[in-house]
């Protein structure tokens, strides 16, 4: 039914058995693994713009964006990208990139305007449409079910803080299962929980734009145990594919060797790496936690932990940069601040450019949670691309560098016995970058956001060779 063949198939009671992907030494020094799968990702608020058509539900970011100083210039994504409208044209430009998949995210508020209860037929049939024309040219569709867009409905009643969430999310999930299950080999039940949380309810500078230390730790509990629920309701459903979580790692180096930076980087490295997963892989919050929080941890119950343990077929990352980290006490709870070495190649975001790293998050992942296999569910960079086309052409070197360094940094991970099953760019297109606006332009893909005109970037291209060499074109 699935236009790739993917590196997993349900045995007779319906368990997963996972395939070994082809590989050898020899190999190492080219191609990928026979069976590794290419693709591109995005995100439904960042691209589809039309937030409120069709009976759609607005959400909190709809919300953040139309309040005063929120954003770069005021900008917000009432049209972003069109995609909503010009869906069909850009499934053709993923068919020429060569992609063997394509994620993206639902928009919760789209299908269920008011986060629960009626579900929004238009809405859902858009996602209909955009999941059977991927399938028709053999793109493999890989759904995340939330991208930090939350209902407003259900901001109103507590959002994240609430305990009645994890049924909320479950129930919205059980919709898409349904919908969907038989067409969707990859689900994701959540992007980037850290980002949700130290963005929108420690730090503000994300929606619902919330800073209380006290919220920060509530809200991370009720995503974990939404994913949880989601997931067993997935395995209760019956639905034969794959389910899993994605989060953003990146490796904590101290910027020296002075006790305070130590602290800093030990502690960063708990509250960004170990905080989603170690309740996942091992039912417990990692050891220095609730000492970071300090007076803002709730002291959780065991059991109630626990719950989050369930078993996932995948594991994604996200990777961008790494963090040379020092002691700032001017930045609580976790006093830690990011260094950029003189030298380094610094991208838009100001985030460094830091290949090995990626090599070293994979790695530290199999030591520490197993062989649970992994895909990169997102990566790529941030840097300065003309606004138009200039004579027909985007010309991005930096960022061909940068994927060709991170896909290198891949091989170099699976010849070290890692079991990366895929690699998915950020992103399929320039897009709305959340508070940055339109300054940050990620895409293979270049977007003119004045007459809405796509435009293949060098990028594109190159990664369009990768795909057709599997890798060989990386030299």
């Amino acid at each position: 039914m699935f236009p790739h063949r993917l590196p997993w198939s349900p045995n007779s009671d319906g368990h997963h058995e996972y395939l070994p992907l082809e590989w050898s030494p020899m190999a190492a020094a080219s191609r990928f693994p026979d069976g590794f799968l290419w693709g591109a990702a995005t995100s439904a608020y960042q691209i589809e713009g039309s937030p409120l058509a069709d009976g759609s539900g607005a959400s909190i970011w709809h919300r953040f964006v139309h309040s005063p100083g929120r954003t770069f210039q005021g900008q917000h994504a009432d049209l972003a990208c069109d995609h909503y409208r010009r869906w069909e044209s850009d499934v053709d430009l993923m068919q020429a990139l060569g992609l063997q998949a394509y994620r993206f995210s639902i928009a919760w508020g789209r299908v269920l305007p008011e986060g629960r209860g009626r579900v929004n037929g238009k809405g859902l049939d858009f996602y209909k449409r955009l999941i059977d024309r991927l399938l028709e040219r053999s793109i493999t569709p890989n759904v995340t079910l939330y991208h930090w867009d939350l209902p407003a409905a259900l901001d109103d009643r507590g959002g994240w803080l609430n305990p009645d969430i994890e049924h909320w999310f479950t129930e919205y999930a059980q919709v898409m299962f349904h919908a969907f299950g038989d067409r969707v080999p990859m689900w994701a039940t959540l992007n980037e929980p850290w980002v949700a949380v130290d963005g929108g309810y420690l730090h503000g500078v994300n929606a619902p734009g919330h800073a209380n230390l006290f919220e920060a730790p509530i809200a991370a509990h009720h995503l974990m145990l939404s994913h949880a629920s989601a997931v067993r309701a997935y395995r209760a459903g019956g639905w034969p594919h794959q389910i899993g979580l994605v989060v953003n790692l990146e490796p904590k180096d101290p910027a020296s060797d002075s006790p305070e930076d130590l602290a800093a980087t030990a502690r960063a490295h708990t509250y960004f790496n170990e905080q989603y997963l170690d309740p996942v892989f091992f039912g417990r919050h990692p050891e220095g936690l609730a000492r970071i929080y300090g007076a803002g941890w709730p002291d959780f119950a065991a059991s109630e932990v626990a719950r989050i343990q369930e078993k996932i077929d995948f594991l994604g990352i996200n990777y961008y940069t790494r963090a040379l980290t020092k002691d700032d006490p001017t930045r609580p709870p976790v006093r830690d601040a990011r260094v950029v070495p003189e030298g380094a190649t610094v991208m838009t975001t100001g985030w460094e450019l830091y290949p090995k790293g990626l090599e070293e998050v994979l790695v530290w992942v199999k030591e520490r949670y197993g062989d649970t296999p992994l895909y990169i569910t997102e990566n790529g960079g941030a840097y300065e691309d003309p606004e138009a086309p200039v004579d027909g052409r985007i010309d991005d070197p930096l960022r061909v560098l940068t994927y060709r360094g991170n896909l290198r940094a891949c091989r170099d991970a699976i010849a070290r016995g890692v079991d990366l099953r895929g690699f998915f760019a950020w992103s399929f297109m320039d897009n709305f970058e959340w508070s940055s606006g339109f300054s940050k332009r990620f895409g293979l893909v270049h977007v003119d956001y004045a007459t809405q005109q796509r435009t293949i970037k060098a990028s594109g291209e190159f990664y369009r060779d990768v795909i057709r060499t599997n890798g060989e074109a990386l030299g």
